[in-house]
């Protein structure tokens, strides 16, 4: 039972107390409207808590396949430009009668080693959940496609990808890589401000806090 559907029973159990309360025990006066703001506390935390998970096509536009030769590391930048976390999805696009999608260890991936892969679908609709943090190695099962850079490598770690991509490897013009989160910017900013509803949640959070307090004191 979670904290919140916890401190709301008890709230209403409280009801068959109410004369006790206000005859017998003057000085607990007050006392269910706290437990209510508690309770409204606990709930607005848990709302403001919640992970969003996000499903990412691979490739945005494009469809999972041979890179061409003037773009031959877009699935380096790929991942590099998408911040993945515990939850979050990909969905690898392609038509399955010429394509397919493996998951291989690290070893594999350098060598392009197709033999015992950790995970094999051909369906050209295939959708990998990310369940743990650490490293995750893709490729395609066709001979000759993992040479030609037909290959995935992300890092999910507790606040997701930490790989950037540096200046000079940067293209003189920013590329847009749609994802659920909007075109991406040309380079991370050094300052950030708080979300909008972080700082409503804070506002919210004192105002309770505010309201509780003094009448605990009394």
């Amino acid at each position: 039972m979670s904290l919140s559907t916890y401190l709301f029973s008890r709230f209403l159990n409280l009801g068959k107390f109410q004369f006790l309360v206000r005859i017998k025990m003057p000085f607990l006066r007050g006392f269910r409207f706290n437990l209510f703001l508690v309770y409204l506390l606990a709930t607005w935390v848990q709302i403001q808590t919640k992970v969003e998970s996000y499903q990412y096509k691979v490739g945005d536009l494009d469809s999972w396949g041979i890179p061409t030769s003037s773009n031959s590391q877009v699935y380096d930048k790929w991942s590099k430009y998408h911040n993945l976390k515990i939850g979050d999805s990909l969905l690898f696009l392609y038509p399955p009668s010429q394509d397919s999608l493996i998951q291989v260890t690290e070893e594999s991936y350098k060598s392009c080693n197709l033999k015992d892969p950790i995970l094999y679908m051909n369906n050209g609709n295939s959708l990998f959940n990310i369940t743990s943090v650490g490293e995750f190695y893709f490729t395609s099962a066709e001979f000759g496609h993992c040479q030609k850079h037909q290959k995935l490598h992300i890092t999910v770690g507790v606040g997701g990808n930490t790989d950037t991509l540096s200046p000079s490897s940067l293209p003189q013009s920013a590329p847009s890589y749609p994802t659920a989160f909007g075109d991406i910017p040309m380079s991370p900013s050094s300052t950030s401000s708080p979300h909008p509803n972080l700082k409503l949640s804070l506002i919210i959070t004192g105002f309770l806090l505010c309201a509780l307090f003094p009448s605990l004191l009394r």
